[in-house]
């Protein structure tokens, strides 16, 4: 059964479609985000810059979802999960910090990593997110969920590369996982009774960037995109099975299966 109130923190795609799904299963849904909104969608918006402590106190929920990304400030998201915690009249039964595996980008090894891997970040936007996730579990108990490069619709990035031929590194590691995917993952963690502190959203097929851009030059008709000066960073693989013994199936298995899709819907 979905929470009964859950307040959504951020409201991009992922955040809009979690809200969306939780109204249609009978769920009260409040977000949080920058801007105003009109609530024609069906739920309650309030506005608030987290970059500042908030001038009202929230609602009580049964559930929090974070999806900030990290801010311009290097203590934004550290502050922002502080803010929320302070605003909230009671620590909710369930908090998820959506985070991202890019808090791995230090690590040069070729074997996957699992949940039990440090996070290892170099640049600051990484530093940020594990600074937010460690706040966030000290103030509110949450679940990190940390997805590796999210498509989908609207999210087609790659596919515009390859068709404008632009250099790739080949050799580069990859992990992926469809939108889809994250969406249902955050729902199955709001509503199992036993979550893991910490999960990887990673499809099962981990791939070189090289063999992503060649399937899709060949769905496209197109040449593969030339090999480019190989990147100081030689990327991660992510290993998945703490997913799968979570969620009863991906919509999306591998990058061919949702690729292929985007593919097909083009025309």
């Amino acid at each position: 059964m979905v929470p009964p109130r859950t307040l959504l923190v951020g409201s991009g795609r992922i955040g809009s479609r979690v809200a969306e799904e939780l109204r249609r299963a009978g769920g009260e849904v409040v977000t949080l985000r920058r801007s105003a909104a009109s609530g024609a969608d069906g739920w309650r918006h309030i506005a608030a810059d987290l970059s500042q402590p908030l001038t009202e106190s929230l609602p009580a929920v049964d559930a929090v979802v974070v999806t900030l990304p990290p801010g311009d400030e290097p203590d934004f998201l550290d502050g922002a999960i502080s803010r929320v915690a302070e605003a909230l009249p009671a620590r909710p039964a369930r908090t998820i910090w959506v985070s991202s595996t890019r808090v791995f980008e230090g690590y040069g090894e070729e074997r996957p990593l699992t949940e039990s891997d440090e996070p290892r970040p170099r640049g600051e936007r990484a530093q940020q997110l594990v600074d937010g996730e460690v706040r966030a579990v000290a103030l509110l108990g949450a679940t990190i969920l940390r997805p590796a490069g999210i498509y989908g619709p609207g999210r087609d990035r790659l596919i515009r590369q390859v068709l404008a031929g632009a250099d790739v590194d080949h050799d580069r590691r990859t992990n992926r996982i469809h939108e889809t995917d994250v969406v249902r993952t955050i729902l199955t963690l709001l509503q199992a009774d036993q979550v893991p502190a910490v999960l990887h959203a990673v499809d099962r097929r981990p791939a070189t960037l090289g063999e992503v851009v060649a399937f899709l030059a060949d769905r496209l008709g197109v040449p593969v995109p030339p090999r480019g000066e190989p990147a100081e960073r030689r990327g991660t693989v992510l290993d998945g099975t703490r997913l799968g013994e979570v969620v009863d199936g991906l919509a999306y298995p591998t990058f061919e299966d949702g690729y292929g899709e985007m593919l097909a819907q083009r025309g």
